[in-house]
């Protein structure tokens, strides 16, 4: 540890005892704000990819094997304890992006200026309004609207949409522009709508319950938001506690101390104008400290967008059982190789057998000199590649989404591994990368279910997993100035690049992500006629 009145100076890089003050307010240790600016300051390097994961390598297809898996997950998952873990922080501002441009303008909103306009914006702001009537929260809006001495039938007819966005994005309205995405109404069930909250409660009753009729669901919330989440929540739950299922539903917020330093273009901390040190948020792989302190055996990680209406579910939750039936498969051909390790039962025999587990099903490289170990080297290697998390990722076939997708990289020690990568990892400057990236044949819909604990029930530490190596950082710009701001390795990136990681095939239908308002037009998302 550092003496607490130290300055920290390396080159040119100082951390006065201000500085350390104020990261101490927020909880930020200035070991780590000086980790993140040596990181400045050698860059981070681009993931090298070598191909990409394709169907019978790297990526299993167990279409076949459906059932078996279900019914394995059926059986055996009543005694684990199982989490639902859904990041949902993200901002529904973002969905309302082009209604949000418009009504920034300061222009009058009406049919014909917008028609005059004729820019991408208008055009979107017009679509919203021609097909107002099909989204969930329409009846709300149109008695919020006639509240307020205004009639939705009149608006669309004299063509005059101010009050429509006002009371769609304002604080006298909905607030949507103000509202996590979550708290957003996504789908129609007759007189009733349902927001993405709630149609993960209904989906995860189906397979993160245990024997007693509990499913568990962690929330990820922004602190701003947490208390109106609950509220929402606190008063539907009865609603969906249905044939014998009780919820237990638990939130958390990203943590302050994961908050990273931003830095001038000299890579010194960066001080706004009222000379306060910059700190931006770390990005949503600051999650896996949450993910760390969850207590259970198996957590389902899948984003609060990624939700389909009750007509739907099926296939879903078909799939999701299958891979949580995958990963307690090969759990327990893990931890009987563990079991025997530990209790010194490896004669010749049991290596080869534990060699070609390791190479074959996890699909692990082993190192180059692995041949020229002892047999109590080979069996402490292999037993360091057994001892550690398992993430069984169900991949789509790639149509073009944005986002990261399955690839075999090249490690810093020379051997390859599966990960999931994004873009801005990779070098889109070499023919060669752009060229593998391009390939890709499956895509990240985060469709993850996790081991988390030994063969011994002991917690893994998840934070003992990352690869700082696969962080992100990009330039911003502040008080008219810029600067350079650090994004920690994703949660389903380099946060868990070094766990057993396997990737499993699962269909389309699975994967229907809402990122702007007019994914909830896509007929996936659409009332049953």
């Amino acid at each position: 540890m550092l003496p607490e009145n130290r300055i920290l100076t390396v080159k040119d890089t100082i951390l006065t005892e201000e500085i350390i003050s104020q990261l101490k307010e927020k909880g930020v240790s200035k070991e780590a704000a000086f980790s993140q600016i040596e990181t400045f300051k050698k860059g981070i390097p681009y993931t090298e990819l070598v191909r990409p994961c394709t169907i019978g390598d790297g990526i299993e297809n167990i279409d076949e094997e459906v059932q078996k898996y279900v019914g394995l997950y059926e059986s055996e998952s009543e005694s684990k304890k199982v989490i639902k873990f859904v990041p949902a922080s993200g901002a529904a501002s973002r969905m309302f992006k082009e209604l949000l441009a418009v009504t920034g303008r300061g222009s009058e909103i009406n049919k014909d200026a917008l028609y005059d306009a004729g820019d991408s914006d208008s055009r979107a702001f017009l679509r919203f309004v021609d097909s107002i009537s099909n989204f969930a929260f329409y009846n709300e809006l149109k008695t919020i609207l006639e509240k307020n001495g205004f009639k939705m039938d009149q608006l669309l007819e004299d063509g005059e949409y101010k009050e429509i966005a006002d009371y769609t994005l304002g604080l006298d309205g909905l607030n949507y522009a103000n509202l996590p995405k979550g708290i957003i109404k996504f789908h129609r069930y007759g007189d009733y709508s349902r927001t993405a909250f709630e149609e993960h409660l209904v989906e995860a009753s189906v397979y993160s319950k245990d024997g007693k009729g509990i499913s568990r669901v962690h929330f990820t919330v922004s602190l701003e938001h947490l208390g109106k989440v609950k509220e929402l929540l606190d008063r539907e739950i009865k609603v969906y506690e249905k044939n014998g299922v009780k919820f237990e539903i638990s939130y958390s917020v990203q943590k302050p101390s994961t908050d990273t330093i931003a830095v001038d273009m000299k890579n010194r901390p960066f001080l706004d104008d009222s000379s306060m040190i910059v700190l931006r948020p770390g990005g949503h792989g600051a999650l896996i400290e949450n993910l760390n302190e969850l207590d259970c055996d198996v957590a389902f990680i899948k984003n609060i967008d990624n939700v389909v209406p009750d007509r739907l579910k099926v296939e879903t939750s078909l799939y999701k059982k299958a891979l949580g039936g995958y990963l307690l498969n090969l759990q327990s051909k893990m931890f009987g190789y563990l079991k025997k390790l530990d209790a010194g039962q490896c004669d010749n025999g049991f290596l080869e057998i534990l060699t070609k587990f390791i190479n074959c099903e996890l699909k692990i490289e082993l190192s180059s000199d692995f041949g020229d170990l002892s047999i109590d080297e080979k069996l402490g290697y292999l037993r360091a590649k057994l001892d550690r998390p398992v993430r069984i990722c169900g991949v789509v076939k790639n149509i073009g989404e944005p986002g990261g997708g399955p690839f075999w990289v090249r490690g810093s020690n020379g051997n390859l591994t599966k990960q999931i990568v994004e873009s801005s990892q990779v070098d889109m400057n070499s023919q060669e990368q752009k060229s593998i990236w391009d390939s890709s044949t499956h895509f990240n819909p985060v469709d993850i279910v996790c081991g988390l604990k030994n063969y011994k029930e002991e917690p893994f530490d998840l934070r003992n997993y990352v690869d700082p190596d696969m962080g992100f950082i990009s330039h911003k710009s502040k008080d008219g100035r810029d600067l350079k701001a650090l994004e920690l390795p994703g949660l389903w990136n380099g946060a868990m690049a070094d766990w057993n990681t396997l990737f499993v095939e699962v269909p389309l239908s699975t994967f229907n992500p809402v990122k702007t308002i007019f994914d909830l037009l896509r007929s996936e998302h659409q009332a049953e006629e």
